[in-house]
């Protein structure tokens, strides 16, 4: 055997070594990794790997279909990994159809079973590999771990692995980027495929009503148009509906002088063979095909992608894109011609997926329609200069546009499942439960007998004991209840919840605290308060009651925390000198962005940061911005738990820090003061009645109060307040010099020479 490592990329070998890994807690692990990036290669090297750690070993690849099987084959013998099955083989490649049929005549015993195209392995035949081979471990490889009907892969694949998306392939090199052209929103096709209403028994589009509306002369005309007006002399494949679609548009591309051939699963399979490697050879310009080319398919200089069948699949979706993004000599970008609207169910090839709630189930791999624009759709305003303004086609995304985005690290959002989606709930028709939902993906299952209210990520339900609650949109637990018969969101995190007597009382969500009273929140800054009656509550877990007579005049906010006077508080407690002898000492400190506890405010230091002490006798220091910091305790056990120490040299640090500080908040009033000045240094002296003053174009900036100003030099200009009384002002006009000179020269090196009386002067730096 060849060892293929040699061949793998670094992102192939970090998706074996995660696969690895996987193997070591999970029998069954299933691989997302997009079409194109090589996942026949990687499977190579884990066999190879598997075969070499044990000579016994056996290993079964599994496909859907015959011609899948048989390019498998070919990438293991290109390794000199024998798959085809003889007596002395340790790898077979069958089809799952094969394999069926022959499962109880095999004695061999896997110890690997792959499967290819994974997203197939639901069916029934699948689940009989596990039931015969429960210690064999199993690999599941796919483009699209997703299913139309939102059935999940759990009951056979413990573990999902995800390799980059599109996006960071496209990114790195790996994958072609694509012009995207579609069909106009509105236009007549698009309200054809709109108004499809059957579906088939794989919950898709109805092959027979597509047939009827779609396989026409002037819809077929229209995809021959958009190919050449977009993808002229260009080398692609076309997807059609029927085979009787695939062969119409064949014909009428023929006609029209495009070299077109039709492959569909009635072509025989020896001219099947034949046509294609006529194709990839460039002998044959076009291939129409009815599902034929969605998986295993490999021809990297397809230079477009012509999709002419409408499908509410993503898996179809991403498996016909997936066939023009790979990299090929000579391929600057492939060009994917929607004719059937499809990237407004999908979003565009570079869209995000969550694979992992597909994979689970709790999300379809399935189109919904949307009448809201995507982020990317701004790159409409850039159009291909060959597309006609009204024309049937309009440009979605250009390939320079992509790259824009991708180099700015833009994420192209998924048109059906964005952040800013809600959460609601939804009722399951059979079980009559209540589960959780973002957009079309589950969060949380149907398990709750009632679902009272949801707010934000948040949901207050009725469990199966009949308690009740409050849930996150996962589902997780966020406190539990008694038996109410109703509970209601209200603002600011509190909960109305009315018991079987139809009494209502209250629960705050910070701190999951209970009031009979209506709490009112009052507000300091980022800090809240709750009144309810007559007392006040912090909304921290361990929470300060206020029980003495006081107002809103008792609360003071020092912007990062908030003191409030309370006579009543005990024990006593340290405090900074500064304190000692201050009559003040009785006030609890409530800090912003801390939900644990309360504090007694010990002090505040030079720099405004603050000393506190918690219930156990700790002390701590905190600052804007930062977390609490332990320094000292009642009790110490070392010298550096010792109050006095620790906070003298809190103090020490502190005043250099606000010296730092003022020094800092001085050289950046200068520098604002500079910029200001250097905006000025066109202002002129003007003259209203008898004074004098300076002006910036129409804007005064000194008004007139002096009996003369010279023109400014520099920052400055002179100024005579009273008969041979000069000074100088800066252009703000701010005195710098006090006007009690005879006379003032302003030098252009920044000094100023002072007349005192005649004959006697002094310079001074301005």
């Amino acid at each position: 055997m060849i060892c293929p490592h040699s061949h793998l990329r670094d992102y192939q070998r970090n998706i074996q070594t995660h696969v690895l890994e996987a193997w070591k807690s999970h029998k069954s692990i299933m691989l997302q990794m997009p079409t194109g990036t090589g996942k026949t290669h990687l499977l190579a090297s884990i066999i190879y790997d598997s075969l070499k750690e044990n000579g016994k070993r056996c290993v079964w690849i599994v496909a859907h279909r015959r011609e899948l099987v048989e390019q498998i084959k070919e990438t293991m013998e290109r390794y000199g990994i024998p798959s085809i099955p003889k007596e002395d083989g340790r790898v077979r490649a069958m089809s799952i159809q094969w394999l069926s049929r022959h499962l109880t005549d095999l004695h061999d015993t896997p110890n690997l079973i792959v499967i290819d195209e994974a997203h197939h392995a639901l069916a029934k035949t699948y689940k009989e590999l596990w039931l015969r081979h429960p210690e064999a471990k199993k690999l599941g490889l796919t483009a699209t771990p997703c299913r139309l009907n939102r059935r999940g892969f759990t009951d056979l694949f413990d573990e999902l692995i995800t390799s980059d998306s599109i996006t960071d392939f496209i990114r790195q090199g790996w994958l072609s980027t694509f012009d995207y052209v579609s069909i106009r929103p509105g236009s007549k096709s698009q309200r054809l495929i709109d108004n499809l209403s059957k579906r088939g028994a794989d919950g898709d589009f109805q092959t027979k009503e597509m047939n009827e509306v779609l396989n026409c002369k002037p819809c077929i005309e229209q995809l021959y148009e958009s190919v050449r007006q977009y993808a002229d002399e260009k080398k692609g494949i076309v997807y059609a509906i029927s085979i009787s679609h695939a062969r119409n548009i064949a014909d009428f591309y023929r006609m029209h002088g495009i070299n077109t051939v039709a492959i569909d699963s009635k072509t025989p399979a020896r001219q099947r063979r034949q046509l294609i490697e006529a194709f990839k050879r460039g002998k044959t310009q076009v291939l129409v095909n009815v599902d034929v080319f969605s998986e295993g398919f490999d021809c990297p200089d397809v230079e477009f992608v012509q999709m002419a069948r409408p499908t509410l699949s993503l898996a179809k979706y991403l498996q016909q894109v997936g066939r023009g993004l790979r990299k090929a000599a000579g391929k600057d970008t492939c060009m994917l011609i929607d004719n059937v609207g499809l990237y407004r169910l999908f979003g565009l090839p570079t869209a995000y997926r969550d694979w992992k709630a597909m994979f689970e189930g709790r999300l379809a791999g399935k189109g919904y329609r949307t009448t809201c624009k995507p982020e990317y759709m701004a790159a409409k305003q850039e159009k291909d200069q060959t597309a006609r303004p009204n024309g049937p086609l309009e440009m979605v995304m250009s390939h320079e546009l992509l790259w824009d985005y991708l180099n700015k690290s833009k994420p192209l959002t998924d048109y059906n499942s964005t952040p800013q989606e809600k959460l609601k709930p939804f009722k399951d028709r059979q079980t009559g439960l209540w589960g959780l939902k973002c957009g079309q993906t589950i969060t949380a299952k149907a398990q709750y007998p009632t679902l009272f209210d949801v707010k934000g990520n948040l949901a207050a339900v009725r469990f199966e004991d009949y308690r009740t609650g409050i849930v996150d949109k996962e589902g997780k637990i966020r406190m539990k209840t008694d038996r109410y018969k109703r509970m209601k969101f209200l603002p600011d995190d509190i909960v109305a919840v009315t018991d079987r007597n139809d009494k209502t009382s209250y629960i705050d969500l910070r701190c999951n605290r209970h009031y009979m009273d209506k709490p009112v929140v009052m507000k300091f800054g980022q800090i809240e308060i709750l009144q309810a009656g007559r007392m006040f509550y912090s909304r921290t877990k361990r929470i300060y009651v206020n029980r003495s007579d006081i107002d809103r005049h008792d609360f003071f906010s020092r912007g990062f925390y908030l003191l409030i006077y309370d006579p009543f508080i005990t024990p006593e407690f340290k405090y900074v000198e500064s304190m000692e002898d201050s009559l003040n000492k009785d006030y609890v400190c409530i800090l912003a962005n801390d939900e644990e506890s309360y504090y007694r405010f010990c002090g505040e230091l030079p720099d405004g940061s603050i000393v506190i002490a918690d219930g156990e006798g700790r002390y701590y220091h905190a600052e804007a911005g930062k977390e609490k910091r332990y320094i000292a305790c009642l009790n110490p056990e070392t010298q550096t738990e010792n109050f006095k120490a620790a906070v003298s040299k809190l103090i020490t640090k502190a005043k250099e820090r606000a010296a730092q500080k003022q020094a800092d908040k001085q050289r950046t009033q200068e520098k604002k003061q500079k910029e200001r000045l250097a905006t000025l240094q066109n202002a002129v002296p003007f003259k209203s009645g008898l004074k004098w003053g300076l002006k910036w174009g129409e804007r005064i900036i000194v008004p007139p109060i002096y009996r003369r100003i010279q023109k400014p030099i520099g920052y400055y200009c002179a100024m005579e307040e009273n008969p041979n009384r000069w000074g100088i002002i800066m252009l703000d006009g701010k005195v710098v010099v006090e006007a009690r000179y005879m006379n003032v020269e302003i030098k252009d090196n920044g000094t100023a020479c002072l007349t005192i009386i005649p004959g006697k002067t002094k310079t001074v730096k301005l």
